[in-house]
C-alpha cells in the first residue's frame, strides 16, 4: 500500500463521517505532526508521514484492538473512495483547515464539550472544536516530550 493510499485509508477511517470539513480538519492534524518543529513528532517521525501513521498508538484506526475489543474500523476495512485521494492530495499540497490551524491532537469526546487538555499529560490545549472533533494545540509541555 502506498503512503498515499494509506493517508487516504486513514482520512476515511478517522473522520469518514464528519464530511469534508472534519476530514481536512484531521488531515491538517496529520500534516501538523510530519512538519512539527519539535517534540515527539519530530523525534518519532523525522518528518515522514508513514511514521507518523504507524506510530503505535496515536490513531484508533491504526489499532486492530481498542479497549481489549477487536476494533472493527481500521484502515485496512476502509477502502477509500475518490474524495479521501482529494483531501489526502489537498494536504500533501501544504493545505490547511482554517480553525485547525497548528493542532496537533483531536478527539471525539461523544459529548457537547471538549475537554481542556489532550491528552492526558496536558502537552496539547484545546484550540477548537469543528464538527464532533475537539482540536487541541501543543503547550510548551509538548516540546519536552
Amino acid at each position: 500500500m502506498t503512503t498515499r493510499e494509506l493517508f487516504a485509508r486513514l482520512i476515511k477511517c478517522e473522520a469518514g463521517g464528519e464530511g469534508e470539513i472534519g476530514m481536512k480538519g484531521v488531515a491538517t492534524v496529520v500534516m501538523n505532526r510530519v512538519n512539527v518543529a519539535g517534540g515527539q513528532y519530530l523525534r518519532t517521525g523525522q518528518g515522514d508521514l508513514r511514521r507518523i501513521i504507524e506510530e503505535p498508538g496515536e490513531f484508533t484506526c491504526m489499532m486492530s484492538t481498542v479497549y481489549g475489543e477487536i476494533n472493527p474500523q481500521t484502515v485496512w476495512v476502509s477502502t477509500p473512495e475518490d474524495i479521501h485521494y482529494e483531501i489526502a492530495d489537498w494536504a500533501l499540497s501544504g493545505n490547511k483547515l482554517i480553525g485547525v490551524d497548528e493542532s496537533l491532537w483531536y478527539y471525539n469526546p461523544f459529548q457537547p464539550v471538549c475537554a481542556q487538555y489532550f491528552p492526558r499529560n496536558g502537552s496539547g490545549v484545546i484550540h477548537n472544536r469543528i464538527q464532533q472533533h475537539c482540536f487541541y494545540i501543543p503547550t510548551p509541555l509538548y516540546y519536552e516530550t
